[in-house]
């Protein structure tokens, strides 16, 4: 009772730290038991802890002995798979030098314990109490289409692409790919049955022995333990809707056409070649896809849904999101805001 009481003077102060190609985003919540209250949110040219992030930080830590450190997982050996089954785990991957949960006694999320390590010893100045894998964002993200609809979903972030296939709330496939990793040549090689290129969520750094199957999956933490471009479909929360996006400076466009170009070509063989992958390999029930989400997460031109839409007859939703804020929202539900 009194250290609810102690709690109740103190905001809590949330860290997310997204990690991108050469820099980091690092965003902060204030937060209330009514919720938040204040943010900041600051980048930095470098993927480590610098002097100037640790200031940025711990200018908002000291002033509350309640924090919370976030991290978003982006190690290329992460993943998930279709069941929760410790019988079945290894028919899709090979999980003994990983951490795993299950997400609702239904499918699970991994990370391997390395990647966790280097974590913890990167940020070992401030400490980190969630590592949240790309497909938490992703089924939080779009929980009420994960929830009701057979489809795949995208998470676009710099550099990365986290793809998952979900029926009615079960997963069915999933990958996580560094695009910095993968060249065009090497886009057949997902076509291999053998290859795991898999996704994951948070991590409880904390329990770092591995869970048992019907532990709930929500965090892997604690780790002491484009003038305007052509229409995209967007979704609101409730229902799906027709938005027209637009860059809002013209000169920006024609600045980053050919790059934006380049990569949305990329995006979408690599989609493409995961489609095939989820079609092709008699591990997973692949059943035909129809419809495909994407959270952007960098602002991607039009040029990728049309990629999608006409050369794979696909319909496609596009919907931005904040990488910092989705982190944060997690790392709430996990304390209990």
């Amino acid at each position: 009772m009194l250290g609810k009481f102690f709690e109740s003077l103190y905001l809590k102060v949330f860290v997310n730290i997204v990690v991108k190609n050469s820099t980091t985003d690092v965003y902060i919540e204030l937060c209330s038991k009514k919720g938040v209250i204040d943010n900041a949110e600051d980048s930095f040219s470098t993927t480590k802890m610098s002097e100037d992030m640790l200031e940025f930080i711990t200018s908002y830590t000291r002033e509350s002995p309640f924090s919370y450190t976030s991290v978003l997982d982006t190690s290329e050996s992460q993943g998930a798979i279709p069941t929760c089954s410790k019988n079945r785990l290894s028919y899709y991957y090979d999980v003994s030098a990983s951490e795993y949960k299950c997400q609702d006694k239904k499918w699970a999320y991994y990370t391997s314990k390395s990647d966790l390590y280097d974590i913890e010893r990167r940020y070992q100045d401030i400490g980190v109490d969630f590592v949240f894998s790309p497909f938490s964002i992703l089924a939080n993200f779009f929980k009420d289409k994960v929830d009701s609809h057979h489809a795949m979903y995208i998470l676009v972030q710099e550099g990365f692409l986290s793809l998952c296939v979900f029926d009615n709330s079960q997963l069915l496939f999933a990958q996580h790919l560094d695009m910095e990793k993968i060249t065009e040549s090497d886009d057949l090689l997902m076509d291999d049955s053998d290859e795991e290129l898999d996704l994951d969520e948070g991590i409880d750094l904390e329990d770092i022995d591995v869970m048992d199957a019907d532990d709930s999956l929500d965090d892997f933490s604690d780790i002491e333990d484009l003038d305007s471009l052509e229409e995209i479909d967007e979704f609101s929360d409730n229902k799906d809707v027709e938005e027209e996006f637009y860059h809002e400076e013209s000169d920006e466009i024609a600045e980053n056409e050919d790059t934006g170009f380049n990569e949305d070509y990329q995006r979408f063989s690599l989609i493409q070649s995961s489609m095939n992958h989820f079609y092709k390999d008699e591990k997973y029930e692949s059943e035909f896809i129809e419809n495909v989400y994407i959270a952007d997460g960098v602002g991607i031109s039009s040029d990728l849904k049309r990629y999608l839409e006409e050369e794979m007859f696909l319909s496609v939703y596009v919907r931005h999101l904040e990488l910092g804020a989705e982190v944060s929202e997690l790392a709430r539900s996990e304390v209990g805001l």
